[in-house]
């Protein structure tokens, strides 16, 4: 009796002390997320706290005279008086007409500096778009200075920022403020610009038809490229050392730095092929060597997850190899083919270090229309302005950092949202 009473006491405490492990074990799994969600919310709240003001602008209200004159034009369809044409003198007249005790070159000088060195070519665009406005006058929201736009935001803030600032701009501005003459407004030029060296004018349309242009070029040969190896390897490669040999490099190859396919690319396609640098057909090409380990492995997981008794139906009925693989086996595998290459895509958005070996790290204004075209991509860009000296260019690179973001929870949500919509059960 006392035998089995001392067996019941030590079970049950085995039983006590294995729950015991066990909740533990609960415990630390539940901070260890709390860890990893604490992290991701103090990085998000960094970025989104640096980066929210890049979405707005300072712009300054000015009556704006288009005086062919003043400009020295009086034929908008010459090229030729176009371009010698003063357009600069457009926004400088009219600011110094709201400042008419404004005497002196150095309080001159000083006063222009309000206002962006592309003032006057943004006038420029906006009388070609509206050619009536020669000769007549209109009130125009022009683009402050960098140096303007990060004071003005740090003093509506209640933390003013003047490193920058003379005492008479600060008094300037205090007047254009209380004058309603002065404002916030949406930062279209985010969305509409390449990149510039001045970080009021600098905005990441360049970058993301850079990177939309080298994902189309990637998806378009890593896809058939990655699932015709994949299908290979799973159906009709006999299994030998060859191809043992070819399995093992290619997870060899899906663990390999990015920067190694950079050079590869560098001394493959530019040195040997010539292949321009800085376009998006080399940075496809690259950034097609990187992804396809990762769509050659997951699709041959997708279709090693198709039941053999799909392959034996259809063997059965009296369909070839051939067309039980591409009747019946790839419809059934293509979901998480596509999930793939989806999940494929999205690490190419986000890689910088092979583009920046074949030279798409080049500051490059003009946006990209073509294949062939002089471009860069989004995280490159980040890089170029995280590097810049310019205040101004912290709230571009965190606003690029929450564009690049965004597109990767969209392709991430994507990819689980179609692999949960077209995934079969068996």
């Amino acid at each position: 009796m006392n035998n089995r009473s001392d067996t019941l006491s030590k079970i049950q405490h085995s039983l006590t002390r294995r729950n015991r492990a066990e909740a533990r074990f609960r415990w630390y799994g539940r901070c260890a997320i709390f860890i990893g969600l604490l992290a991701v919310a103090v990085l998000f709240f960094d970025i989104i706290s640096k980066g929210h003001g890049a979405f707005r602008a300072t712009y300054i209200k000015l009556d704006i005279h288009y005086d062919p004159e003043l400009i020295g034009i009086n034929n908008l369809a010459d090229n030729e008086q176009l371009s010698a044409g003063n357009w600069q003198a457009l926004s400088k007249t009219a600011l110094r007409n709201k400042f008419p005790d404004v005497s002196g070159r150095q309080d001159k000088r000083r006063l222009s500096k309000l206002l962006s060195n592309g003032a006057g070519f943004d006038l420029k665009d906006h009388l070609l778009a509206n050619p009536q406005l020669l000769g007549k006058k209109e009130s125009v929201w022009v683009l402050a200075d960098d140096d303007i736009d990060t004071y003005f935001k740090s003093w509506l803030d209640g933390d003013a920022y003047d490193a920058r600032m003379t005492a008479k701009q600060v008094q300037w501005i205090a007047q254009l403020h209380q004058e309603d003459l002065i404002a916030l407004k949406f930062n279209s030029n985010l969305f509409s610009r390449g990149d510039s060296r001045e970080p009021e004018q600098a905005g990441i349309r360049g970058a993301v038809m850079g990177s939309f242009l080298t994902l189309i070029m990637t998806l378009m040969l890593s896809f058939p490229i990655g699932v015709s190896a994949a299908i290979y390897l799973e159906e009709f490669a006999p299994k030998n050392r060859w191809t043992d040999f070819i399995e093992v490099n290619i997870n060899n190859l899906a663990a390999v730095p990015s920067i190694i396919f950079g050079l590869l690319g560098l001394a493959i396609f530019i040195n040997f092929f010539h292949v321009p640098r800085s376009v998006p057909i080399v940075g496809g090409l690259v950034l097609t060597l990187m992804t396809l380990p990762t769509i050659i492995i997951t699709s041959r997981a997708a279709i090693k997850s198709v039941p053999p008794s799909i392959r034996e139906a259809a063997l059965g009925m009296g369909a070839s190899k051939y067309q039980m693989v591409l009747h019946h086996v790839l419809p059934l595998a293509l979901p998480g083919m596509l999930t793939g290459a989806i999940i494929g895509m999205a690490q190419a958005l986000g890689e910088t270090a092979p583009l920046l070996m074949i030279g798409m790290v080049a500051f490059i204004v003009d946006i990209p229309n073509g294949f062939s075209d002089p471009a860069t991509v989004l995280p490159v860009q980040i890089f170029l302005w995280a590097d810049s000296p310019e205040r101004a260019f912290i709230e571009k690179t965190s606003a690029a950092i929450m564009v690049l973001l965004s597109f990767l929870i969209i392709m991430n949500t994507s990819a689980v949202w179609l692999r949960k919509r077209l995934e079969r059960r068996w």
